[in-house]
C-alpha cells in the first residue's frame, strides 16, 4: 500500500489547514490510520487515529477540541481538520496505516508511512 500525504502549508495562528492522506494499492478497512508529526529536534509524535471498521476517533491531549479526523470510504481518504493553529503545531505531518485494527498511539506499531507534509504556523 502507498500513502500519500497532502494539504499543508503556511498559516496564521488561529487559522485551518485539512490535511489529507490517501491510500492506493489497498484499502483501509479494518485497519487503523494515524496522524503523526515531527518537529525538528524532537521525536516523532502521534496526533490523531480513526478505526476505519468503526470510525472511532483518538486524539493526543494537544489537540483535542481543535483537530477532527474523518474518513472516506469511497476515496480511501482520511482527512484532518486542523482548527484555531499554534505554532507550537509546526511539524511534518505524516500519516500512516497501523499493523493492526485495534488502536495504538505507538509509531512502532504503524508500518505503511506517507511521506509527509510541512505544516508550518506563524504567531
Amino acid at each position: 500500500v502507498q500513502l500519500q500525504a497532502s494539504g499543508g502549508g503556511l498559516v496564521q495562528a488561529g487559522g485551518s489547514l485539512r490535511l489529507s492522506c490517501k491510500a492506493s494499492g489497498r484499502t483501509f478497512s479494518n485497519y487503523i490510520v494515524g496522524w503523526f508529526r515531527q518537529a525538528p529536534g524532537k521525536e516523532r509524535e502521534f496526533v490523531s487515529a480513526i478505526k476505519w471498521s468503526t470510525d472511532s476517533t483518538y486524539y493526543a491531549a494537544s489537540v483535542t477540541g481543535r483537530f477532527i479526523i474523518s474518513g472516506d470510504n469511497a476515496k480511501n481518504t482520511v482527512y484532518l481538520q486542523m482548527n484555531r493553529l499554534k505554532p507550537e503545531d509546526t511539524a511534518v505531518h505524516y500519516c500512516a496505516q497501523g499493523i493492526r485494527g485495534s488502536y495504538s498511539n505507538d509509531p512502532r506499531l504503524y508500518n505503511y508511512w506517507g511521506q509527509g507534509t510541512q505544516v508550518t504556523v506563524s504567531s
